[in-house]
C-alpha cells in the first residue's frame, strides 16, 4: 500500500500563487506516472498535471502556462506550483500516483481562491 499525503492548500486571493506538495511513502523513482487532479463542487474529477516516467508532462488546458509540476525523488515528493490563481481554480486537489498498474490517491487538500 502506498500513502500519498498532500499539503499546501488553503485560502488565497485571485492573482496569487501557491505550491502544493505530495509526499509518497514509496520511492517515486518507481512510479509510472505521478501528478495532480482536482474536483470542484458538482464537477467530475479532472486531470490537472501529470508527469510520466518518460519525462513527458501533461497539463490541462485550464492551467497550461501558469502551472508547473516538478518532482524531488530524493524526498519522494511531487509539487504543483500554480500562478495567477483564479476563483474557478477553487477545488479539492488530489495527488495521484501509478505504481505498476495500481493507482493511488491522496486524501485531497482544499484550495479556495477568493475574488
Amino acid at each position: 500500500q502506498v500513502q500519498l499525503v498532500e499539503s499546501g492548500g488553503g485560502l488565497v486571493k485571485a492573482g496569487e500563487s501557491l505550491r502544493l506538495a505530495c509526499r509518497a511513502s514509496r520511492n517515486t523513482l518507481r512510479v509510472n506516472a505521478i501528478g495532480w487532479y482536482r474536483q470542484a463542487p458538482g464537477e467530475q474529477r479532472e486531470a490537472l498535471a501529470i508527469g510520466r516516467n518518460d519525462g513527458s508532462k501533461y497539463y490541462a488546458d485550464s492551467v497550461k502556462g501558469r502551472s508547473t509540476i516538478s518532482r524531488d525523488n530524493a524526498a519522494n515528493t511531487v509539487y504543483l506550483e500554480m500562478n495567477n490563481l483564479k476563483p474557478e481554480d477553487t477545488a479539492v486537489y488530489y495527488c495521484y500516483a501509478l505504481f505498476g498498474h495500481t493507482p493511488y490517491w491522496g486524501q485531497g487538500t482544499q484550495v479556495t481562491v477568493s475574488s
